[in-house]
């Protein structure tokens, strides 16, 4: 790997909390609407980075379950941007090679954004540079209760033993990310030190790594930053050096 990063190990799986629209756009003035289109932006370029880096999934908290409390004007706002910006990464897609995925309860959503959603994972599907995963109306409580929910339906229609079955493996592959390695790496944008109910079961043993940045000035640099923290980390997974 060229440049600062040249000897590093490049962390397969990438989870970011996107933080700090609201906030970039008041401290320059202008509407929070503002500050979520250049997190969008950010989004592409982060995307683009990634791929670039070689790193293999890219997972973004982009909505949720709780963001439905904020101001109408504000939900609607983010609407019309899902609106453009599925569009718009759907060609950012195909230009590098990533597979995109959505986890999350889509039913909320009004129905061409959900037809928008659709059209972005079907024509990408078959991408294997990367896999961009993107959490919209996703929250990690939730994600476990439609899960548990599902097991028992599933227990119901075909009974099976409970002990030898229910392994960590079993739970992990009814989750909305089955298929998906959890983090390595976990990036949260403006200082916050809280996990916000994303991907709790997943982030077991992620290096969680807090940049003061709100997201819209989430650069290459940012990226590279995280990545040389994410190096000096010792990885232990419970457990103790020998």
């Amino acid at each position: 790997m060229p440049g600062r990063l040249e000897g590093t190990v490049i962390p397969d799986h990438i989870a970011i909390i996107l933080d700090g629209n609201g906030r970039w756009a008041e401290r320059r003035n202008l509407p929070r609407a503002m500050g979520h289109k250049a997190g969008c932006e950010a989004v592409e370029q982060t995307v683009r980075n990634c791929a670039k880096l070689g790193v293999k999934y890219l997972t973004v908290y982009g909505f949720s379950t709780e963001n439905w409390k904020r101001s109408e004007e504000e939900v609607s706002a983010l609407m019309n941007l899902f609106r453009i910006y599925l569009k718009k990464l759907l060609r950012v897609a195909r230009e590098e090679g990533c597979c995109c995925r959505m986890i999350g309860d889509e039913r909320r959503f009004a129905p061409d954004i959900r037809k928008g959603i659709d059209t972005l994972v079907s024509e990408t599907r078959e991408l294997r540079n990367m896999t961009f995963t993107i959490a919209i109306n996703y929250g990690g409580r939730d994600e476990l209760r439609r899960s548990v929910a599902g097991i028992l339906r599933e227990y119901q229609e075909h009974p099976f033993d409970i002990e030898e079955t229910v392994t960590e493996n079993f739970i992990s592959s009814h989750l909305d990310t089955a298929g998906i390695p959890d983090p390595d790496l976990l990036i949260r944008t403006s200082g916050e030190l809280r996990i916000s109910n994303f991907l709790l079961w997943q982030i077991a043993y992620s290096e969680i790594y807090v940049t003061d940045l709100l997201w819209p000035d989430f650069d290459m640099t940012a990226l590279e930053d995280a990545i040389l923290a994410y190096n000096k980390r010792d990885r232990r997974f419970g457990g103790r050096k020998a």
